[in-house]
């Protein structure tokens, strides 16, 4: 059974009204947008695009889509939308929403953009459908998530052991699961869209980044969940992020992998769009 954690993102761990919980999701924007910016450009995104940024955090990539990219509009949805305001930005809407669920019409965006969000959610595989549904004729659906470099290969040090009893204990508590992962082209390929392809890029772990300080804020958010997990103990964690802001770290960061699809008139017309 994949996702064993009865709790729900948000909830038993990242709260939004915790301290510094905005400071923490901007760093991991700040390590990740270039990456999602550059393909999303490859992908042509841009003038007279009407988008959809699920899980949008606190805006970041949505504002880049309008202001860089030029699109026409984007409706940012995210279940708590405290981090995510429009703040007068020309097509920016946001929306609070069980992401789980969306209330749309079907064909309704030529973008349908979602990062860091299927991990966490027992349902992906219903909801990889659901979102593909979304996307228009000639419309685009592209998916990031995390893929885990720290395998049981990699030499054991601090940084690594955190990292594995990190992934447990967030698969233990709210259901995250990056297992899967991988299978996202063959998974788009199911849903009947073509031209699909991935690929996974790796920032580079280095002390005082944008990274580093997302990791060790994630650590610190989930350190209660890591010591139950009988992993680690305070000792090491603390060991982990000494090395997290030394040249000592020089362990490989979780990977992001992106995949993407296109939807033919021919699949829209199958889904009566």
């Amino acid at each position: 059974m994949r996702g064993t954690g009865t709790g729900r993102y948000g909830e038993g761990m990242f709260r939004p009204e915790e301290t510094g919980e905005a400071g923490r999701i901007d760093l991991g924007a700040l390590a990740y947008d270039e990456v999602s910016a550059a393909r999303l450009t490859a992908l042509g995104a841009g003038p007279g695009w009407n988008c959809l940024d699920v899980g949008a955090g606190t805006g970041t990539l949505a504002r880049w889509l309008l202001e860089s990219a030029g699109v026409a509009s984007v409706l940012a949805v995210d279940r708590d939308t405290r981090f995510l305001t429009a703040d007068g930005t020309p097509g920016l809407t946001t929306l609070s929403a069980d992401i789980t669920a969306p209330d749309f019409g079907p064909g309704r965006f030529q973008l349908v953009h979602a990062r860091f969000v299927l991990m966490h959610l027992r349902a992906w595989r219903r909801m990889i459908a659901k979102l593909a549904s979304l996307v228009a004729p000639d419309g685009v659906l592209v998916l990031s998530d995390a893929v885990d470099l720290t395998s049981a290969t990699a030499p054991s040090t601090p940084y690594t052991t955190v990292m594995r009893a990190m992934w447990q204990a967030l698969r233990e508590t709210i259901g995250t699961d990056i297992s899967w992962v991988p299978d996202y082209p063959q998974l788009l390929l199911e849903e009947g869209l073509c031209q699909v392809a991935a690929e996974i890029r790796v920032p580079p772990l280095v002390p005082g980044t944008a990274l580093s300080g997302f990791w060790a804020e994630t650590w610190e958010r989930t350190r209660g969940a890591m010591l139950a997990t009988g992993r680690v103990d305070e000792a090491q964690i603390e060991r982990a992020l000494r090395d997290l802001s030394s040249p000592r770290c020089a362990g490989l960061a979780p990977g992001m992998l992106t995949a993407w699809g296109w939807k033919t008139e021919e699949a829209a017309r199958d889904q009566h769009i």
